[in-house]
């Protein structure tokens, strides 16, 4: 489960849009809804950094990323680019609905390089994309 940046600011910022759970005390909500599987978590908001960590993902046997670019999702071909070149089912998440927001984030770059997109479900977004990524599994 990656997230990309400002999300380490979530529980804080603009708390109308974004809710007040920070990420910390939703990984636990996440890891006993899904006791069967090991997650790892990464934050960062610097674009490289979210790239090599993608990169790497492959050789540590991850079978499926949740990924919530924040901003770089309308900006960034590079993290798109590195979202299809690992090949893993990725499922892209926003937990506003980016369809009622400015219109600068109507388009995701990043989300067109997954298998699917959620948006607008606050937290519980994340936990469909899980939901998700399991039904390719079964």
């Amino acid at each position: 489960m990656i997230n990309g940046p400002n999300l380490n600011l979530l529980g804080l910022r603009e708390t109308e849009i974004y809710g007040i759970e920070s990420f910390d005390s939703f990984h636990e909500i996440i890891r006993d809804t899904f006791s069967e599987i090991e997650f790892q978590f990464y934050q960062s908001n610097v674009e490289g950094e979210l790239i090599n960590f993608l990169h790497q993902a492959p050789q540590e046997g991850v079978e499926g990323v949740v990924i919530n670019p924040g901003g770089y999702s309308h900006t960034s071909v590079a993290l798109a680019d590195a979202i299809s070149a690992v090949g893993l089912p990725t499922v892209e998440v926003h937990i506003s609905n980016l369809f009622a927001r400015e219109p600068y984030r109507h388009t995701s770059l990043t989300g067109a390089k997954c298998i699917g997109s959620i948006s607008g479900f606050g937290l519980k977004g994340y936990i469909l994309a899980v939901r998700g990524l399991l039904t390719l599994h079964k």
